[in-house]
């Protein structure tokens, strides 16, 4: 079946992948791409780790706050305290409560609670404090309380002057408080934003020539590539490193590579299958007209033409039957097994005798197998498989530089059978195969073992044998040569067949 060529049109060619990558285009603007992600993502968990170290960062603040007033009104409580017996005037008690933000202040001495200053003395308090010794938590727990709920309220704030044993109260209202705590907020709030901007942006930058821009030189080459896939300007060149993207920017020079020798392998057999399709209509033509005409050479009464009639008459019709099968294997796939118990050595025999090897030319051909071995396979394709073995055994054999003095030149085709396995051995005595054509074994147009060959026996001899379920590969030996081994399973049989057969039988 012809395919059409793809790289007449390259804009046809893959239009989903085109149109894809246009909607993917990496320059996506600072809000849409990953670096604009990478920034706001970067502000975002600075802005959550800011929040997170806040609330005992705030709750600190309120304590250092409390103890600072605690530590001013300790003060004035000492002075006050000396002037005893002196009883501190109205207004000065005013002016000192007034400096030390507070409605009265109680002095703890000896176990006594001495009233120092107070005035307009509240009649009840809301809230009591100590700090003595506050928890971390009971920290935060107060000052997000203050936060919420303060403002209004009256509190009573006690704790020690120093080492000392004495100890200082005072009544306040909280608003002081929480007015310095929002201002405190508000100030981390804005410290916080600058931060995370100044760290996110630099993030952004660094990470932006180190990781963004490369992955964008490799999504404008996938793109680039998609568009036009035969163009060699097109495959990405990477800059040698180390890294990740890196290793990833190899890999996809090589992947690109590997796929323009594919996709050139496929417009190159696109073409062989529509010259082989035109071939092919007049093949069978010419093959019809020589069958008819071999026809008759059954009835020459002359022993020489009756002896090599049948041999003839069986390749052209294995000749016709491949020009049939011939669109088949250019849909890419061979038409299914019609297997059934053949005997392999008069296969064999007819492989050796399609190969027609001169005796002059010192080659021989042996078979060892038994006379009774018999595999389950297609006749016709297993002979393809042997015969495309044999005659490249053949042509190593043949070709110049071999067969010196003294030189053993063999094609050995061997089988035995263990179990349900038949395994078949296709030994040569040549000069082995070359590297590259163990390398890419089995692969169309570059597994061949010789100058002008194609390597398509081989891809065609594997794609039988797996049709068979069964395996080939090419065998190491000890000595010079190439040796090929095949295994065929037999079909399993069904409980049902077994059955009728065994029935039968009986």
């Amino acid at each position: 079946m012809p395919v059409r060529d793809q790289g007449d049109n390259p804009s046809a060619e893959i239009p989903a992948a085109g149109e894809a990558a246009r909607g993917g285009c990496p320059s996506a603007g600072l809000f849409g791409g990953l670096s604009g992600k990478l920034l706001w993502l970067t502000v975002f968990f600075i802005m959550l780790a800011e929040i997170l170290i806040f609330f005992p960062s705030v709750a600190s603040m309120r304590l250092r706050w409390l103890q600072e007033r605690l530590n001013t009104a300790a003060a004035a409580a000492i002075v006050i305290d000396g002037l005893q017996p002196i009883e501190l005037p109205r207004a000065l008690q005013k002016e000192t409560l007034e400096a030390t933000g507070t409605k009265a202040i109680v002095l703890r001495k000896e176990g006594t609670s001495r009233l120092l200053a107070t005035t307009d003395m509240p009649t009840s308090v809301d809230e009591s404090y100590d700090l003595t010794d506050v928890p971390p938590l009971t920290a935060i727990e107060d000052a997000l309380d203050t936060l919420v709920f303060g403002g209004n309220r009256m509190i009573r704030v006690y704790g020690p002057v120093g080492d000392t044993n004495t100890g200082v109260e005072v009544v306040m209202k909280d608003r002081p408080l929480r007015t310095a705590m929002f201002f405190y907020s508000r100030n981390v709030l804005l410290l916080s934003v600058l931060i995370s901007l100044f760290t996110a942006t630099l993030i952004f930058f660094a990470i932006n020539r180190i990781l963004i821009g490369p992955i964008r030189r490799l999504t404008g080459s996938m793109q680039q590539f998609s568009s036009d896939p035969e163009n060699p300007a097109h495959i990405y060149i990477g800059d040698g490193g180390r890294d990740e993207l890196a290793v990833a920017g190899r890999n996809l020079t090589s992947m690109q590579m590997e796929l323009q020798k594919t996709l050139k392998q496929q417009k190159n057999l696109a073409a062989l299958g529509l010259a082989v399709s035109k071939i092919n209509h007049d093949m069978r033509n010419i093959l019809a007209s020589a069958q008819l005409m071999s026809d008759r050479l059954v009835d020459v009464d002359d022993p020489m033409v009756k002896s090599f009639a049948p041999k003839l008459l069986r390749t052209i019709d294995r000749a016709v039957g491949y020009t049939t099968e011939v669109l088949s294997y250019g849909k890419a796939s061979e038409s299914a097994p019609r297997r059934r118990r053949i005997p392999l050595l008069e296969l064999t025999q007819e492989v050796k005798d399609i190969l027609a090897i001169e005796p002059q030319s010192g080659i021989e051909f042996v078979e060892q197998i038994g006379a009774d071995l018999e595999v389950d396979a297609d006749s016709e394709q297993l002979f393809r498989v042997i015969h495309n073995l044999c005659r490249n055994a053949l042509q190593a054999l043949m070709s110049p530089g071999e067969g010196g003095p003294g030189s053993v030149r063999r094609i050995t085709v061997s089988a035995q059978r263990v179990g349900s396995v038949v395994s078949i051995t296709v030994d040569d005595t040549g000069p082995g195969m070359p590297l590259k054509a163990r390398q890419n074994l089995f692969a169309a147009f570059r597994g061949s073992a010789r100058s002008g060959g194609t390597g398509l026996g081989l891809t065609i001899a594997r794609e039988l044998v797996l049709a068979h379920s069964g395996t080939i590969a090419l065998v190491e030996k000890p000595t010079v040569g190439t040796q090929f081994r095949i295994e065929i399973p037999d079909r399993p049989v069904s409980l049902e067949d077994y059955r009728s057969r065994t029935h039968l039988e009986k």
